[in-house]
């Protein structure tokens, strides 16, 4: 099995509607477009990542929405060391479709208050459910790592509360170790890094907000 040697996990640059609120109401979620400042931010870590990657191949995965593929296109890679594919379960937290803003507002306060990994947004989704459709998608990885020529390199261009659970789903964190994490920032990324014992680790940890509170004894 040719696993990689790292997987970036990368959160879309400043979006229309982490600007703007408002803007849910006017045009679907998908469809929001970066900003300036999020073009510029996509650009930064662009560079940062071709450093990273040098002439390595890429094995490219995308959500399916437009501010993480403008963010794609920002990185400016090399389009002759990159595989890339249009991956939907990478997708956001699905929160119902043309967004009343109050609405949201007072469901983001009972999900505060119900938890982040159990509350279902009204039809939407919870957190457990994107953490089913990330597990998914982690079971296709897997299959991909088979190929003797895979890429030593995988880039997952997603959302917030995507990387976390996707990273709660791999290193096996408690629901409890996800509730007490911050999203990453704009553009921000986390890198699991392949080390001599074959195992991963994260190269840095994500914002914790408070300590986590575990019902029992896990790990």
């Amino acid at each position: 099995m040719a696993r990689p040697r790292r997987i970036v996990l990368v959160r879309h640059g400043e979006s229309e509607g982490n600007a703007d609120d408002t803007v849910y109401e006017r045009e679907p979620d998908h469809a929001l477009r970066l900003t300036e400042a999020g073009l510029r931010q996509a650009e930064a870590t662009g560079k940062r990542l071709r450093a990273m990657f040098g002439n390595e191949r890429v094995s490219v995965y995308v959500s399916p929405y437009r501010r993480t593929h403008e963010t794609f296109r920002a990185f400016g890679l090399d389009p002759d060391q990159v595989r890339i594919r249009e991956e939907p379960r990478l997708r956001e937290q699905d929160w119902g479709n043309w967004q009343d803003r109050d609405d949201v507002k007072l469901q983001k306060a009972y999900r505060d208050a119900y938890g982040h990994f159990f509350y279902r947004f009204a039809q939407g989704e919870s957190g457990a459910d994107v953490y089913d459709r990330v597990g998914a998608f982690l079971e296709s990885l897997y299959r991909s790592f088979e190929a003797p020529d895979h890429p030593p390199n995988v880039l997952l261009v997603t959302h917030g509360l995507t990387m976390r659970l996707f990273c709660m789903r791999w290193f096996h964190w408690s629901v409890a170790d996800f509730e007490s994490l911050s999203n990453p920032g704009n553009a921000e990324t986390r890198t699991l890094l392949l080390g001599a014992d074959g195992r991963y680790s994260l190269d840095r940890p994500f914002q914790r907000w408070r300590a986590p509170e575990p019902y029992g004894i896990t790990g």
